[in-house]
C-alpha cells in the first residue's frame, strides 16, 4: 500500500511548523499526556484513519499505556478502565469528531461533564488537540496513508 501524494503539510511553506506549534501548545495546556493519546487514538478510530490510529497505539503505548485500555478505547463507556475525566474527554472527543451527528454539534451535557473535570486552558488544548487530530485524520483518509506510516 502507499499513499496517494507526499504529506501537504511538507510540500507547502510554514505549514509544518505551524502544525509544530499547534501540537506543542495543545501539550502545555495540562491535559494528561495519556488522555491526549487515548482521545487521539479514539477520534482516529471513528475517522478510520488506519496510519493515525497504528501511530496513536504506539505512541500511547511509549507513554505507558496498557494494552487493557487501549484495546477498549473504541469501548469505552463498557470498559472499567478509564477515569471519570478521561471519559468526559473521550465523549467530547466523539461529539467533536461527529458534528454532523447531533443537532447541537456538541450537546451542553457533554460540554459541562468536560468542564467539571478540565479548567479552561485544559479544555482548550483537548479542543484544539481534537481539532488538530481531525485535521491530520482527513488528510491521512483522503491520501489513503496505510498503518505504518512513519510521520
Amino acid at each position: 500500500m502507499q499513499a496517494r501524494m507526499n504529506n501537504p503539510a511538507t510540500l507547502l511553506p510554514g505549514v509544518m511548523e505551524a502544525i509544530q506549534s499547534l501540537i506543542k501548545a495543545a501539550h502545555q495546556g495540562g491535559v494528561p499526556e495519556r488522555t491526549l493519546e487515548l482521545v487521539h487514538l479514539r477520534t482516529s478510530q471513528i475517522n478510520g484513519c488506519a496510519a493515525c490510529v497504528d501511530y496513536g497505539v504506539r505512541t500511547a503505548k511509549k507513554s505507558g499505556e496498557t494494552d487493557e485500555r487501549l484495546a477498549t478505547t473504541a469501548v469505552w463507556r463498557e470498559a472499567p478502565y478509564f477515569t471519570d475525566a478521561e471519559r468526559a474527554a473521550l465523549a467530547l472527543a466523539e461529539s467533536a469528531t461527529r458534528l454532523a451527528d447531533h443537532p447541537g454539534a456538541v450537546p451542553d451535557e457533554i460540554w459541562d461533564e468536560a468542564a467539571e473535570h478540565y479548567d479552561e486552558e485544559e479544555l482548550a488544548a483537548l479542543v484544539l488537540w481534537i481539532g488538530v487530530t481531525n485535521m491530520f485524520n482527513r488528510v491521512n483518509v483522503t491520501l489513503r496513508v496505510p498503518a505504518g506510516t512513519n510521520f
